[in-house]
């Protein structure tokens, strides 16, 4: 009889412990994860830069007065100017970081996921921009 009694108890002690909340050591610890941030621009303007000055960021076009890695002219400046009241020179645009500004505030305007109008555009107007799109496109 105390041996029922005794294994009785074992076997309430042994249940209730399956029921008793495990808990893990008290760790205090915070994770940030910094997401990079993706430029859907990033292949047009490869594409753009190798057809325009293949890359030399010190390329100048005597002709058209353009300069840097995107050919930016001085009337292109200009109307950057009066539509955002920022006032760079034509020898701020042998810096690539300038010019990718630029670029980019003209690219957004003529809308996210159209490289060619966005080529198109950047380019000039008219039939021959269409070869110069077809040059950027075999780029891309």
């Amino acid at each position: 009889m105390i041996r029922i009694l005794f294994l009785r108890r074992v076997l309430i002690v042994f249940l209730s412990s399956l029921f008793i909340p495990a808990f893990a050591p008290d760790m205090k610890v915070a994770y940030i994860c910094a997401a990079n941030p993706v430029d859907g621009y990033n292949r047009l303007i490869e594409a753009l830069v190798q057809v325009e000055s293949a890359g030399n960021t010190l390329a100048y076009n005597q002709s058209e007065e353009a300069a840097g890695a995107f050919q930016i002219r001085p009337i292109r400046l200009l109307d950057y100017y009066q539509r955002t009241g920022v006032n760079y020179k034509i020898e701020d645009c042998y810096d690539y970081g300038i010019s990718k500004v630029i670029f980019l505030y003209y690219a957004r305007k003529t809308g996210h996921r159209d490289y060619e109008t966005i080529a198109r555009n950047w380019n000039g107007s008219g039939k021959l921009t269409l070869d110069y799109w077809k040059k950027v496109k075999a780029n891309l």
